[in-house]
């Protein structure tokens, strides 16, 4: 295995996760018409429930685990670092097992709580039943979130990657396969065919866990090697695991209060589109299935760049802190809002211009669908910069500021949800633009508050990616006037899937051309990436041609 660099490391990450989120969104488009709008919205409140839990019972622990693995090599501390892998697996092992019981045992009155005394949709029973099976999952993916954590922590991205995109691959082929035969040749139910699609999580998170645990012992003595000596401290086993819950907690939180702003959703949506505002059951299950499974897949390739650039951003900022170069940590953050938001920027605004086109080649005709997408899409870039901001934050190890940034985030979204929802009905507005728009201004207000604290407490200078930031949106600007032109002249008219994938390859390739000609000629493209690294691609790009 080969160690990656900050720059390496965030392109590896970015690319394993973005990799498996593409895999994970191909599938939908069978997926979809095999369950439809009543079977996403079962299916959005399994993972929706299953992911609180997950992420108390996981979330922080890739993360931390990295972060402590990275200190620990940083300063020599070698036999300190197994201890607190091993103590990681027997740690997650019980909280694994404590979260499967409580899933398995409260799993009806948590479906009560999600659709209440509505009828005509799902039923509290079909809810409870899926939600036991995903529950199944909770059992292996936190032993595997501790042996990734571990790989990144030694800056090896590459096991890790792969990983992601063999459990997503494992998990799709069962989706697929599982959900057509159960109902095509089996005849069964929509509850039952959602039930195995939920349950794919489970086989699919032991196939990653068995690759990744094959990787470290085949490369055992390259992990344990020592490059630095030093005089290892005396620490306890509960010194160590004090340590790591210390590390894990903050990120628990970011990860628990980013699911919780979509269970927000789950939980108030539909009861309040139905008694409050009119919307027949069938219709607000509809947008609640958008909202919380449908939409949320096209929105995770956005969001998975956010997620490979702090994933590298993690061990490395580590490092740099622990040895107290502030400098360093200053320029890696920066660097890291640069990327981001050069990338995403484009994605989001691309997604939304090809939001009627882009919903019929995955989901087909729908009479809210794109609607709904157009703006749901931009929930995509506050969710990459909360993550990356607060995570920073965290990284500083700022914790109870980390709480208050979060806590002042959620009560954001939960104050505006239902009047947001009137407010826009009120207006004319669809009243679900209520919703989207509430979660939008809580991440954005967590967002603010983790810059502005990070300038006062670290001394943390955003100037260079605001100097970076205008020639990115001047290339935004110049994408979106093309497009908007050449729409006028090929406008989206009697789409089906078929000429829907023209019109997105189209539209995609002339908007990337046109947003990296215009990055390159005004320098910011250069700025970001380097001469160096734009010149080895192109190169490389040449090579293959010829």
């Amino acid at each position: 295995m080969k160690k990656q660099n900050f720059m390496q490391g965030a392109f590896i990450a970015t690319l394993g996760i973005v990799l498996s989120k593409i895999l994970g969104i191909i599938y939908v488009i069978p997926f979809y018409a095999i369950i439809g709008d009543q079977g996403g919205a079962l299916y959005g409140y399994a993972y929706s429930i299953y992911a609180i839990f997950l992420g108390i019972s996981t979330a922080g622990v890739p993360l931390a685990i990295s972060k402590i693995i990275s200190e620990y090599n940083a300063l020599g501390y070698y036999s300190l670092k197994e201890r607190a892998f091993k103590l990681s697996i027997k740690t997650l092992n019980i909280i694994g097992i404590i979260a499967f019981i409580v899933l398995m045992i409260f799993a009806e009155p948590i479906a009560y709580l999600i659709i209440g005394d509505v009828q005509g949709g799902n039923s509290i029973a079909d809810i409870t039943f899926v939600i036991r099976l995903i529950s199944c999952a909770i059992l292996v993916v936190p032993i595997l979130s501790v042996y990734r954590g571990y790989l990144q922590g030694h800056r090896f991205f590459v096991p890790t990657s792969i990983s992601q995109v063999l459990e997503q691959i494992v998990r799709v082929s069962i989706i697929i396969f599982g959900t057509l035969i159960a109902k095509e040749v089996f005849n069964l139910s929509l509850t039952a065919t959602v039930g195995i699609a939920v349950f794919s999580a489970f086989p699919a998170s032991l196939v990653s866990w068995f690759y990744l645990r094959h990787k470290m012992k085949k490369n055992k003595k390259q992990l344990t090697e020592k490059t630095v000596y030093a005089e290892e401290p005396k620490v306890t086993d509960k010194q160590i695991i004090k340590q790591i819950v210390a590390y894990a907690i903050p990120f628990v939180m970011i990860d628990v209060f980013r699911t919780l702003y979509n269970s927000i959703d789950v939980v108030m949506l539909v009861k309040v589109l139905v008694n409050g505002i009119g919307y027949t059951p069938e219709l607000a299950e509809g947008v609640m299935g958008i909202v919380s499974t449908w939409g949320n897949k096209l929105n995770m390739i956005v969001i998975s760049v956010g997620t490979g650039v702090v994933s590298s951003l993690i061990p490395t900022i580590s490092a740099s802190f622990v040895k107290k170069d502030m400098k360093e940590v200053n320029r890696k953050i920066n660097k890291a809002l640069e990327i981001i938001l050069f990338l995403v920027l484009p994605m989001v605004a691309g997604l939304s211009f090809l939001a009627e086109p882009v919903w019929m080649i995955f989901y087909g005709a729908s009479d809210y669908g794109p609607t709904v997408y157009q703006l749901f899409v931009f929930v995509a870039l506050t969710t990459v910069l909360f993550t990356t901001t607060i995570t920073t934050v965290q990284m500083m190890k700022d914790y109870k500021q980390v709480f208050i940034i979060l806590i002042c985030g959620f009560m954001t979204n939960v104050i505006c949800n239902i009047p947001f929802l009137y407010a826009f009905n009120s207006m004319g507005l669809p009243a679900y633009y209520g919703s989207i728009t509430s979660t939008m201004c809580g991440y954005m207000v967590a967002t603010f508050m983790s810059l502005i604290y990070l300038h006062k407490k670290h001394g943390i200078e955003y100037e260079d990616t605001l100097r970076k930031l205008i020639p990115t949106l001047m290339s935004l600007f110049v994408m979106l006037i093309v497009l908007f032109v050449i729409r006028l002249v090929l406008p989206f008219n009697n789409l089906t899937r078929i000429n829907s994938i023209f019109y997105v390859l189209f539209y995609a390739l002339v908007g990337a051309a046109i947003y990296f000609f215009v990055s390159a000629k005004n320098g910011v493209l250069y700025d970001i990436f380097g001469k160096d690294a734009i010149k080895n691609i192109k190169g490389k790009l040449i090579k293959k041609r010829g």
